[in-house]
């Protein structure tokens, strides 16, 4: 793949195309009663959560939603590890976008010490099980992993740490991933070892350029859902009918928000 940043206004042309085609896959979900499960995972700052903003934008967020869990309670710690996870599975109808899911002990979990080598070992036995279930219900799951060199990594990094608006996507946690990055290559490597099952395959995303990451993901997984166009009942809109007489009471009843547009040029 080239590395070239993809240009600005063919970039924003094909997104937007691809966007009209998700609303398109959204409708036949809903229609057909499909359950759809898209996972997010990869390095930090390596672009999942703008490339799921982008997926999501023009969606129903009664149909799609965005499932990005905090860590968990002292109840979730000793529940069974997937169970968290699994009241956040779709209906009949629905998408949901996992940014970071049970994968969460494969990586993180892992390298950081937050779970013991027993509980580790029976994620990886357990997960592809979890997944094959999960298929095998008719669940539509697909498996995305965003990867990013440790240079461009570093790069983003800078630029959170200078950008106001973006500093609180910066935590004392994504810097170790600098410190530890062998550790984290390892642990994903393992990782797919055991849980790359032709049920459930890893799909790699190159994400050197954000812009091509996004067009390439969103295309892809289009491909992979054999979807349908749903033909909408056509609508119309009414006409108003006459005042019957009633009148409303004075605003000044109500509390206004100030106009602080009025303010601006």
């Amino acid at each position: 793949m080239g590395r070239d940043r993809l240009p600005g206004k063919l970039y924003r042309k094909e997104l937007l195309r691809l966007q009209g085609e998700l609303v398109k896959l959204q409708e036949w979900v809903r229609a057909e009663g499909q359950r759809v499960v898209v996972i997010f995972e990869g390095r930090d700052a390596a672009g999942k959560g703008g490339t799921i903003k982008r997926v999501a934008e023009y969606l129903n967020p009664r149909v799609a939603r965005i499932v990005a869990l905090p860590a968990p309670t002292g109840r979730e710690q000793s529940q069974w590890y997937f169970q968290r996870y699994v009241q956040h599975l779709p209906a009949a109808g629905e998408i949901v976008l996992f940014d970071r899911s049970w994968y969460n002990r494969a990586g993180v979990e892992r390298v950081m010490g937050f779970c013991t080598q027993e509980e580790y070992a029976r994620f990886l036995h357990q997960c592809p099980i979890f997944e094959r279930l999960l298929v095998e219900e008719g669940i539509l799951l697909r498996k995305y992993w965003f990867s990013v060199s440790d240079e461009e990594q570093e790069r983003r990094f800078h630029d959170r740490l200078d950008d106001p608006m973006r500093q609180w996507k910066l935590s004392e946690m994504d810097l170790e991933s600098i410190t530890r990055w062998e550790e984290y290559s390892r642990a994903k490597d393992e990782m797919l070892i055991h849980t790359n099952i032709p049920e459930a395959p890893w799909y790699d995303v190159e994400s050197e350029d954000k812009r091509r990451a996004r067009i390439n993901m969103i295309s892809h997984l289009l491909s992979t859902i054999p979807y349908e166009r749903v033909r909408r009942a056509r609508l119309t809109i009414p006409e108003r009918p006459p005042s019957t007489g009633y009148r409303r009471p004075p605003r000044l009843a109500e509390t206004r928000v100030p106009d602080a547009a009025a303010a601006l040029g």
